[in-house]
């Protein structure tokens, strides 16, 4: 009943923000839109060479998506900001905590993409497409390159919010600081799972550009915790 509760709380106060999110988001979008040709090239430049499209629409809806995209990208600090002040009234974090959560979870998102813009894709890309041959050339869609771009920089951004979401369920009671040491090897177990489903290639190096980084965001959940003196 508490749960209920708290959660048709959390419901409440985020839809006294959302029409506003929704209405900045197009808005976002739309200025966005005109500058996302430079956008593209910025993008395939480091990422990718040539690229096609196989629709007449294909060009524009890439654009459209990329666009999207890189309005949550800018507002993602507003997003996070709505999403903490609605999950703190019902939980009780007000005031230096809250901003403390707000500051770190963009900081974190932003470290993610970045890890992975630079990082992650570059090697996975270059992994893919050394399949290619004389018989056998790339030929990629400009929808496909950006539906595979912006998903995957945009897991990394969530994934990384990983330590911040263990102090705050440990903060409110859902788990301890002691429920997250006892059960390291099932995170294990469960980071690499998720790094062998949501980096661009199953290859060792590739997970491990991935599942490193992830346990090292648990331990540091955990360091946190100690550091909070949360149990």
């Amino acid at each position: 009943m508490a749960f209920h509760t708290s959660f048709i709380t959390f419901l409440t106060e985020l839809r006294k923000s959302i029409r506003a999110l929704a209405i900045s988001l197009f808005l976002c979008t739309g200025v966005i839109f005109l500058l996302s040709p430079q956008l593209l090239h910025f993008v395939q430049n480091h990422l990718a060479e040539k690229l096609y499209f196989f629709s007449v629409s294909g060009p524009f809806l890439a654009h459209i998506k990329l666009a999207l995209f890189a309005a949550v990208y800018v507002l993602m600090p507003w997003m996070m900001t709505v999403l903490w002040r609605a999950m703190g009234v019902p939980f009780g974090v007000s005031g230096r905590e809250l901003f403390f959560f707000i500051i770190f979870t963009c900081l974190l998102f932003y470290a993610g993409t970045f890890f992975c813009y630079f990082i992650t894709l570059p090697f996975g890309i270059k992994f893919l497409l050394g399949f290619s041959s004389e018989e056998l050339k790339p030929v990629i869609s400009v929808g496909k390159f950006v539906n595979f771009t912006t998903l995957f920089i945009l897991a990394f951004g969530l994934i990384f919010e990983l330590p911040i979401f263990m102090v705050f369920l440990a903060k409110v009671g859902v788990f301890t600081r002691r429920f997250y040491e006892k059960n390291r090897r099932y995170s294990l177990l469960l980071i690499a799972v998720l790094s062998a489903l949501l980096t661009p290639t199953p290859d060792v190096v590739n997970m491990l550009l991935m599942g490193g980084p992830l346990y090292l965001l648990y331990e540091s959940g955990i360091v946190i915790l100690m550091i909070m003196r949360i149990k």
